[in-house]
Formats: structure tokens, sequence, C-alpha cells
């Protein structure tokens, strides 16, 4: 998936692409480890996704927390 598709998704979004991302390394782990996995790249290919959809997911979290403060500190 694209980096600015990833972007343009909400909070709930990613934690749901989140979730399938990780049920989807999980299994490609499995193949890897029973030498069943055709495309060895997949994997690392799969991992770096996560790590992409956790960075926005962290980076939208402490834009919200920042925004929350900000409009405590206005108030």
């Amino acid at each position: 998936m694209e980096l600015d598709e990833l972007r343009q998704m909400s909070a709930e979004d990613l934690k749901v692409k989140e979730r399938e991302t990780r049920e989807g390394l999980f299994r490609l782990k499995l193949k890897m480890r029973t030498n069943q996995l055709d495309n060895p790249t997949a994997y690392q290919k799969a991992r770096k996704e996560l790590a992409r959809i956790l960075t926005l997911s962290n980076h939208k979290r402490a834009a919200a927390a920042r925004a929350m403060t900000e409009k405590r500190s206005d108030a």
C-alpha cells in the first residue's frame, strides 16, 4: 500500500490495517519457518508496511494529544 494512501486513512482505519497486517505477517512467518514461503521478500515487505502503519498511527496520536493540550491551554 502506498504511503499517501496510509496518510489519508483515519486512526480507526489504521488500527484495522495494523491488525490485518499483523495477521498476514504471522501467516508469512509460519510459512517461512516451515519452508513453504515462495517469496522470502514478502515477509520483509510486510514488516516494513507494519512499521509504516505504526509510525503514522503514532504521529496521528501525538498530533491529537498536542491538539488537546493546546485546546486546554487556550481555555
